[in-house]
Order: C-alpha cells, then sequence, then structure tokens
C-alpha cells in the first residue's frame, strides 16, 4: 500500500500527484491526502519521519497510480531547520499559457489575419509549482515555499509538430524530464539564417540536463500529441554533497552524527 515510517534530514521530498491518491502521515502532526493535481512538499529539515501510502478511498476503489517524488536539497544553513509541510492543491497552483509556433506550410503562409489567430489559439500550459517569477514576472509564482530559488513546472504540450519558447531564468540549473510524449530541444543560434540549431530527441521518461551558458529560454519543438514535461530547476549551491539513505548532508560526519540522532529518537 506504500512505505512505512522512514526518516529524512537535511532536503525536501516533493511528491506530485498525476492520477490516483496518496495519504501522508509523520512524527510531527501532519497528515493529509492528495489526489490528481496536487502536490506535497515536506521539508525534513533536521529530521523527519514520515510515511507514505495509498488513501483509504483509493485503496478501496482502486485504479492507476501515478506519482513522482524529487528530493530538494536544501542549504547548508537550512538543514538543521524547523520541518515543515505544504499540501499544495491544483486550485492553488497558478498556470500560464504559451503561444506556439505551429510548423505548417499552409499556416506559414497565410494572410496576417489567420496569423494573429493562430497565435493565440494552441497553447503550452505551464502550471508553476514553485518559483516562476523570475521567467514569467512577479505576478506568477509557485505556491511552494523554498529556502533557495527553486523552479518546478509541470508542462503540457497539446500539439505535435509545434514548437514553443519557454523562458528560464539564465542563472539557474535545468532539469527536463519527459513524463509523457516526445520533444526535441533545440539549442543554437535562434535568430534566422544565423546558424544552424541542434536538435536533442527525447521520449518517454528521458532526461536532459541543460547547460548553464546564460541562455534565458528553452526552444522545444514536440514530437507527439498531449506531451508532459517536468522542467525543473534552481540557483546553484555550490557545496559539498554528502547523501546516504534518507539523509542529505554536506560532509560524511554529518551523515553518520543524523544517524545516530535518529537511532536516539532526537527526530
Amino acid at each position: 500500500r506504500g512505505v512505512g515510517q522512514h526518516p529524512h534530514r537535511g532536503f525536501a521530498t516533493v511528491t506530485i500527484a498525476f492520477q490516483g491518491e496518496v495519504e501522508h502521515r509523520d512524527n510531527k502532526g501532519h497528515s493529509g491526502v492528495i489526489g490528481a493535481g496536487d502536490v506535497q512538499w515536506m521539508t525534513a529539515g533536521r529530521g523527519i519521519v514520515h510515511e507514505e501510502y495509498h488513501s483509504t478511498n483509493f485503496t478501496r476503489e482502486g485504479g492507476t497510480l501515478e506519482m513522482c517524488q524529487l528530493w530538494v536539497n536544501l542549504p547548508k544553513k537550512h538543514k538543521m531547520t524547523k520541518p515543515s509541510y505544504q499540501a499544495i492543491l491544483r486550485q492553488e497552483i497558478p498556470t500560464v499559457e504559451l503561444p506556439l509556433q505551429i510548423e505548417d506550410d499552409a499556416i506559414r503562409h497565410a494572410s496576417e489575419e489567420k496569423k494573429d489567430d493562430r497565435s493565440s489559439s494552441p497553447l503550452a500550459t505551464v502550471r508553476l509549482i514553485a518559483g516562476g517569477q523570475e521567467a514569467f514576472g512577479d505576478k506568477r509564482k509557485g505556491p511552494a515555499k523554498t529556502f533557495s530559488p527553486v523552479q518546478m513546472w509541470d508542462v503540457n504540450l497539446p500539439k505535435a509538430g509545434s514548437q514553443v519558447d519557454i523562458p528560464y531564468p539564465p542563472d539557474q540549473n535545468c532539469i527536463v524530464f519527459v513524463r509523457r510524449g516526445a520533444v526535441q530541444i533545440l539549442s543554437g543560434n535562434v535568430e534566422e539564417g544565423k546558424g544552424k540549431q541542434k536538435s536533442n530527441k527525447l521520449g518517454l521518461a528521458d532526461v536532459a540536463i541543460m547547460h548553464l551558458d546564460g541562455s534565458d529560454m528553452l526552444r522545444i519543438h514536440v514530437d507527439a500529441n498531449d506531451t508532459s514535461l517536468l522542467i525543473m530547476g534552481g540557483v546553484p549551491l555550490n557545496e559539498p554533497i554528502a547523501a546516504g539513505g534518507p539523509m542529505v548532508m554536506n560532509t560524511q560526519e554529518e551523515l553518520r552524527q543524523a544517524m545516530v540522532d535518529y537511532r536516539s529518537g532526537k527526530f
């Protein structure tokens, strides 16, 4: 039915629900159920013990369970912060719609009036779970509370053969994960007639780690209808990482101390 009680320290676990329901309970008194479109953002901080399992309703009725869990590192100065839990419901997550450039000669050479109609029709939808204001303006910001600048976007690209430019903060790392469908990530000089673009194809469950080269845009060609991506990243912490089991710290000694504290009941 799920994962029994286990500890964490030094980072945040982020669970995104796409289908089904997951129930959460921890030793700090937090509990809740997230369903399709919802997000659970749990900051382990100095230490927490929690469990995750199918909700009672989902266990009874069954269905498809599709979730994604990500671990977000905490800066060294915040690793021992007080644990916290955020249940972010789908209606609390703002969306941004982006116009697509359809690659169709009949459309490309249509009248200016038709082009105007086209520019407001096909859309990519970006759900801003965390961040977003650096790319889309201060009025567009994900509800997740983070301890360093973090981007976490759930992106739907509905139409194969289209192309979308997605703004992205140039000073932040970026990872693209294909949850469903297929895309090509285009790179190189994007100005017409100046150089040739390179294409990197990504399919189901593929991951692309982008170069931190100062670019402020992702240019994506959509290869399959109803493609779904997770785009995520953040400002580089530039700190050492020591990871072991359910703990993420900065040194091996801190990892050993985390296990000592857990076994001593200090979580």
